[in-house]
């Protein structure tokens, strides 16, 4: 950020606000991190800080609603497949419905 010009203290803060909203969006990895001291004095820090939290935050949550969504796709598909599989079997059952497959015993037995 600072190579775009942005200053050092809302540079700093952005990176201290998006690990923050990363870990509050549900991320795993990140560790909340805010200078208290810093925040109250430096506006520059503090709007960083306050940017950085609002888009990581955001980012992370959007990662997290994909993640279930696919989660609950592969289910869905998964649930298809089964159900299919047991609309063939009851189709194969009523289609020898009443035919007498006695006969058929000794092909199994050779």
């Amino acid at each position: 950020m600072i190579d775009q010009g942005y200053p050092v203290a809302y540079a700093d803060g952005y990176d201290d606000g998006c690990h923050s909203g990363n870990k509050a969006g549900g991320s795993l990895f990140d560790q909340f991190k805010k200078d208290v001291a810093k925040f109250d004095a430096d506006k520059q820090y503090a709007q960083g800080w306050s940017d950085g939290f609002k888009q990581c935050e955001s980012e992370q949550e959007a990662i997290q609603r994909q993640v279930r969504l696919n989660l609950e796709q592969q289910k869905l598909d998964e649930q298809k497949k089964h159900n299919a599989w047991e609309e063939k079997k009851a189709m194969e059952r009523e289609a020898l419905k009443g035919v007498d497959t006695s006969g058929l015993k000794s092909l199994s037995q050779s």
